[in-house]
């Protein structure tokens, strides 16, 4: 099968392509394992972090991706959800153990055994991919395959945010940093809480843009005050700055939702001080959102469908992953970036 490996960590540069398109044995699913022929495989900001290290994989080499849209393939022998030919996807919880505290509560992104598709077992940048058939989903026949791939991630990990947030109906919202995962959270939070106000920071002024085409009430810089003091923030940036900016603009009581894998060790271009009057003061909180459950997938899904929601992406052939990679980098982003795998 085809597949784009990557082999070595490295710093992605146009010149240094990290990723390198290979001949692979086709896997085979284990016992309870689906095997996934796939169609279309999501980039995330994730796999960034992957290739240069802030977030490497548990081993080399490896296929990244983890926002999979295929066709069962064939099923190991004690495998029966799923029927040949039936489309599902896969998200970035690809296993836990089952049997602890968290994963009997439901909380399995919690577990100590978490594995993480693309980064601890092979991933969607590939033909072929296998996984546990608990941990797949099937897609509502309302999306195409490029469309369902980024609410796998994007979406999924959006709505586990806003869950997290408590915002009602009414309340308003800031998103600081305005990708995949955002677009996604600001459609969602016009739906279903039609009497609330979106307000987006972005450093980016294509960025801001794209927030107001899609209805945003406001969109200014990360350093600049919102209009109006805000009920909760989602942010989805790997920098610190945002979060001290995002703080300044909660309302008494408000939440800010760290919606992101890791934080940038220093921030580069300021120096960094947290303001306990005026960031933390009237009991302001902050929480962070590690991973997702497969109810967060399953219920996104359906949400998505009823709406419906139609991410906005770009498309590329899977020998174009490091260029999609490159572009997601430099900021070209309009949405969503999904792999055409076959």
């Amino acid at each position: 099968m085809k597949a784009m490996l990557m082999k070595q960590i490295s710093r992605l540069e146009e010149n240094n392509p990290p990723l390198e398109l290979a001949d692979l044995p086709q896997p085979a699913p284990g016992d309870n394992e689906t095997l996934i022929k796939v169609s279309t495989c999501g980039v995330c900001h994730t796999e960034l972090d992957e290739i240069e290290g802030r977030l490497p994989p548990h081993h080399l080499p490896m296929i990244l991706g983890h926002q999979v849209v295929g066709r069962v393939a064939a099923a190991g022998g004690a495998a029966s959800r799923f029927k040949v030919g039936e489309r599902v996807g896969v998200a970035w919880i690809h296993s836990a153990c089952g049997k602890c505290r968290h994963c009997l509560e439901g909380n399995e992104n919690l577990c100590a055994h978490f594995q993480a598709t693309g980064r601890d077992v092979n991933g969607g940048y590939a033909e072929y991919m296998t996984v546990p058939e608990d941990f797949c989903y099937p897609i509502p026949l309302i999306f195409s395959d490029a469309e369902a791939a980024p609410l796998l991630c994007a979406g999924a990990i959006g709505y586990r945010s806003l869950k997290l947030s408590g915002l009602k109906n009414g309340g308003n919202l800031g998103l600081t940093g305005f990708g995949a995962s955002a677009h996604l959270v600001l459609m969602l939070v016009r739906h279903i809480f039609p009497a609330s106000h979106v307000f987006v920071f972005s450093r980016s002024e294509a960025e801001r843009i794209f927030a107001r085409d899609l209805g945003a009430a406001w969109a200014g810089d990360i350093g600049e005050e919102s209009p109006k003091k805000l009920t909760a923030i989602i942010d989805t940036t790997p920098a610190w700055r945002p979060v001290v900016e995002a703080l300044k603009n909660l309302e008494p009581g408000g939440r800010l939702v760290v919606n992101t894998i890791r934080k940038e060790e220093v921030d580069k271009d300021h120096l960094l001080r947290l303001d306990y009057p005026n960031h933390l003061w009237l009991e302001k909180e902050i929480k962070s959102v590690a991973n997702v459950t497969r109810r967060d997938v399953r219920e996104f899904l359906e949400l998505a469908a009823e709406i419906p929601i139609r991410p906005e992406f770009q498309e590329f052939a899977l020998s174009e992953a490091n260029r999609a990679l490159l572009e997601l980098k430099s900021r070209k982003i309009r949405g969503a970036k999904v792999l055409r795998i076959a």
